[in-house]
């Protein structure tokens, strides 16, 4: 089976459910070009997510974070991973499901915290209860991220190749999205 991706793939989720790692297989799978929104704001700014929330605020990090998005969503169909907020603002929905498709990667709370808890790159987090802070924010974006046009839902069990899988499976099932032969 050979397939074209007709449009951008946008992952989308909390901190924590494989967007990049799964980003990277899934553009290995399709044979497109993967790319990373927080990671292009990073070397435009020429430091850190977490420099850029420090120095200038995070409402500066998510106007630069729409143009990021604006700028890769204009490019040929590819794999595009999110930072956890980035679909939370109305405009970057609409215009991510005008110019592609959001795929929620969905994980629960346990399996979000087991993966995140003793990373220290996670600006939103660094508060004196980063649990309580990463349930807050789950229970406040999930209904947003419910709006994304395909839902995968991840296991603690799965492989990076596995999610990949399920996501190409879902991609498949959309012949506006992905060409099958």
């Amino acid at each position: 089976m050979t397939a074209g991706l007709k449009k951008a793939v946008v992952l989308i989720g909390m901190m924590g459910a494989g967007k990049t790692a799964v980003g990277n297989a899934l553009a290995r799978i399709l044979d497109v070009p993967f790319l990373d929104s927080d990671e292009e704001i990073e070397r435009a700014a020429a430091m850190s997510v977490a420099e850029i929330f420090r120095r200038d605020g995070e409402a500066f990090f998510r106007a630069r974070e729409a143009e990021v998005l604006a700028r890769l969503l204009s490019g040929p169909p590819c794999i595009l991973s999110t930072g956890g907020g980035a679909y939370l603002a109305p405009g970057n929905r609409a215009l991510i499901a005008e110019k592609g498709v959001a795929v929620w990667l969905k994980a629960d709370l346990e399996l979000l915290w087991q993966r995140v808890r003793h990373k220290n790159t996670r600006p939103l987090l660094r508060t004196a209860d980063p649990k309580a802070t990463l349930t807050a924010l789950l229970e406040a974006r999930a209904p947003i991220y419910a709006e994304a046009g395909i839902t995968v839902q991840a296991q603690a069990d799965y492989t990076v190749e596995q999610m990949a899988a399920k996501v190409v499976a879902a991609l498949a099932a959309r012949p506006d999205i992905m060409e099958t032969e």
